[in-house]
C-alpha cells in the first residue's frame, strides 16, 4: 500500500484521536460540574461539544475520499470500515456526554434530592470516562497497543458500569416510592444517568470495531 494511503490513514485517526479527546475533556468537565454543583461547568461541556456532528461529518469524508482515491486492499478497506462505523460510535457519546450535562445542570437544580446517590453516579461516571480513555490510550498509538488487553479492560469497565447502573436504578426506584410527587423528576434523572450506560456500551462497540481491523472476523455491536 502506498506511503500516501498509510499517511492518509495517520491523518484520519489522529484526527479521531482529537475527537474522543475532546469528549474525555468534556466528560471529565462534566464530572466535576457535578460534583461541585457548577452551572458554568456544564456550560463548557456544551461549549465544547457544540459542533460535534460536524466533526464526525468531517471524519466520514475524510474516508470516503480514501476510499475513492487509493483503493485499498482487503485489510486496509477492514480498517476504514470499522473507522467510518467508529466515527458513528464516537459521535453518538459525544452527543450523549452534551445532553447528559444539560440535563443534570436541571436535576441539580431541581426539587430532587441526589445526595444520597452522589457516590454511585460519581462510580458510574467515573467507569465511563475509564473506558474512554483505554480507548483513546490504544488509538494513539495503536502499532504498540495489545488489542486483546485492550478489549478486556473496556469490557471489565462496561461490567461495572453495568453494575453500577442497577444499583442507580433501584436506589431511585425506592426513592419514587417515597416521594411520589417527584416521580416524573427522578425517571427523568435515571433516563439521564443512563446516558452515562449507554457511553460505556457505545465504547464496547468501539472496542469490537478495533478488534475486528485487526484481527478480522466478524462486526459485533453491544446491545
Amino acid at each position: 500500500m502506498s506511503t500516501k494511503y498509510d499517511n492518509k490513514i495517520e491523518e484520519i485517526r489522529e484526527i479521531m484521536s482529537n475527537l474522543l479527546t475532546s469528549i474525555v475533556d468534556a466528560n471529565t468537565i462534566s464530572l466535576e460540574a457535578y460534583k461541585n454543583s457548577n452551572d458554568e461547568l456544564y456550560k463548557d461541556v456544551q461549549s465544547r461539544l457544540s459542533n460535534i456532528t460536524v466533526q464526525g461529518d468531517i471524519i466520514d469524508n475524510e474516508i470516503i475520499k480514501t476510499f475513492a482515491l487509493y483503493g485499498p486492499e482487503a485489510k486496509e478497506l477492514r480498517s476504514l470500515v470499522a473507522y467510518l462505523k467508529m466515527t458513528n460510535e464516537i459521535v453518538r457519546i459525544g452527543e450523549g456526554v452534551k445532553k447528559y450535562a444539560l440535563r443534570m445542570r436541571d436535576h441539580s437544580s431541581s426539587k430532587c434530592n441526589l445526595e444520597p446517590l452522589n457516590s454511585t453516579i460519581i462510580q458510574l461516571h467515573k467507569s465511563t470516562i475509564n473506558a474512554l480513555e483505554y480507548i483513546l490510550e490504544c488509538f494513539k498509538q495503536l502499532d504498540n497497543c495489545n488489542i486483546e488487553d485492550f478489549f478486556t479492560k473496556v469490557m471489565v469497565e462496561e461490567s461495572k458500569n453495568d453494575d453500577l447502573f442497577s444499583i442507580l436504578e433501584k436506589e431511585i426506584l425506592t426513592m419514587i416510592i417515597g416521594e411520589k410527587e417527584l416521580s416524573i423528576e427522578y425517571v427523568k434523572v435515571l433516563g439521564t444517568l443512563r446516558k452515562l450506560e449507554r457511553a460505556c456500551d457505545r465504547s464496547v462497540n468501539i472496542a469490537n470495531l478495533m478488534l475486528f481491523a485487526s484481527q478480522g472476523g466478524e462486526i459485533r455491536h453491544y446491545s
